[in-house]
C-alpha cells in the first residue's frame, strides 16, 4: 500500500513540474508522430518502415548481447540508411513540409472567392463524369493541390481553359488526340491534358484495374492530388487520394468527396464557438418556420 502511495505521490510531483515548454514539446512530438504515421500509409512505404524497425531492433539486440562486430555493421547500415531514406521519401517529406508551412495570407483572405470557384469546378466535374460514366467514356482528371505537378506538364498539351462539362467531354472523346492521357486541373482551370503519369506498383490493387486506374493511384501516391477516374470498360467512377482508391461511386458521393477534399475546411465548418452557435440557432429557426 505504501509503495502505491509513493508511486501516486511521485506521479503527482511529475505532473505539477510540467511547464509550458514541456507541453509544447509534447504537442510537437505528437504532431511529428502523426505525420510519420500518415506518411507510411502506402504499402511500399509500410514495407520500408517495417525493415527500418527490424534493423533498429537488431541494433539494440546486438548491443545488449555485446556482439560488437555485428553491432558495428548494423550501425553502418543505419548511417547509410538515413541518407537512403531522404532520397526515397523525397516526395513525402516535401509534402509534409508544405503542409507545415500552412497557407499564405493571400490564400486566407481569398477563401470565399476560392470556394465559389471550386463550387463551379466540382459541379461541372460531377456533371461531366456522370455523363461519361453512362457513355462509358474513359477519363482521368487530376486536381492539383499543394504539391505542384509541373514535371508532368511537360508530357502533355497546354489547355489553360476554364473548367466546364463540355471541355471535359471534348478532351476525353474517344477519337480525340488527348483522350488517353491525364487532364490536370490547377485551381479553377484545366491546365494541361494528355499527360503521362507514374503507374502505381501497389500489389494490393485489384487485377482488373487497367493503366488509367494505376496511373491515377500512382500520382496520388507521390503527391497530395485528388484524382477522378472513369472506367472505359464499366463506366464506374473512382477517386484516388493518398494512394487509396475508392471505387463504384455515385454522382452524389463523388460531389461530397470532392467537396470534402478540395473546398477549404474553414468555409465548410465554422471554427469558433460563436459561429457554431449562430449556425445552430439558424437551423432551429428554419425548422420552426417550416
Amino acid at each position: 500500500m505504501s509503495a502505491f502511495l509513493e508511486y501516486c505521490s511521485n506521479f503527482w510531483q511529475l505532473l505539477t513540474s510540467i511547464g509550458l515548454g514541456d507541453i509544447f514539446e509534447i504537442l510537437v512530438v505528437a504532431y511529428l508522430v502523426y505525420r510519420l504515421l500518415r506518411m507510411i500509409q502506402s504499402t511500399n512505404t509500410y514495407r520500408i518502415a517495417k525493415a527500418i524497425v527490424f534493423v533498429l531492433l537488431l541494433s539494440w539486440t546486438t548491443g545488449l548481447a555485446k556482439l560488437h562486430t555485428l553491432n558495428f555493421l548494423v550501425g553502418q547500415v543505419l548511417q547509410i540508411g538515413l541518407i537512403a531514406l531522404v532520397i526515397l521519401f523525397q516526395p513525402e517529406l516535401r509534402r509534409v513540409l508544405e503542409h507545415v508551412g500552412g497557407k499564405s495570407l493571400k490564400e486566407l483572405l481569398n477563401v470565399k472567392q476560392q470556394v465559389r470557384e471550386l463550387d463551379t469546378v466540382i459541379a461541372q466535374t460531377v456533371s461531366a463524369c456522370e455523363v461519361m460514366s453512362k457513355e462509358k467514356t474513359g477519363a482521368l482528371i487530376v486536381f492539383e493541390r499543394k504539391v505542384r505537378l509541373d514535371e508532368y506538364f511537360k508530357t502533355g498539351t497546354v489547355i489553360d481553359g476554364r473548367v466546364s462539362e463540355q471541355l471535359y467531354r471534348n478532351i476525353f472523346f474517344p477519337k480525340a488526340a488527348l483522350h488517353d492521357g491525364a487532364l490536370i486541373v490547377r485551381e479553377d482551370r484545366v491546365a494541361v491534358a494528355g499527360c503521362v503519369l507514374p503507374l502505381s506498383d501497389n500489389s494490393h490493387l485489384s487485377a482488373d484495374l487497367g493503366t488509367r486506374h494505376r496511373a491515377g493511384v500512382g500520382v496520388s501516391e507521390v503527391s497530395d492530388a485528388v484524382v477522378v477516374i472513369v472506367s472505359e470498360e464499366t463506366g464506374t467512377i473512382s477517386v484516388a487520394v493518398g494512394g487509396m482508391l475508392k471505387r463504384h461511386l455515385a454522382a452524389q458521393t463523388l460531389e461530397r468527396l470532392l467537396r470534402n477534399e478540395l473546398v477549404p475546411t474553414a468555409d465548410n465548418q465554422p471554427k469558433t464557438i460563436g459561429q457554431r452557435l449562430r449556425q445552430s440557432l439558424k437551423k432551429k429557426d428554419d425548422s420552426h418556420e417550416k
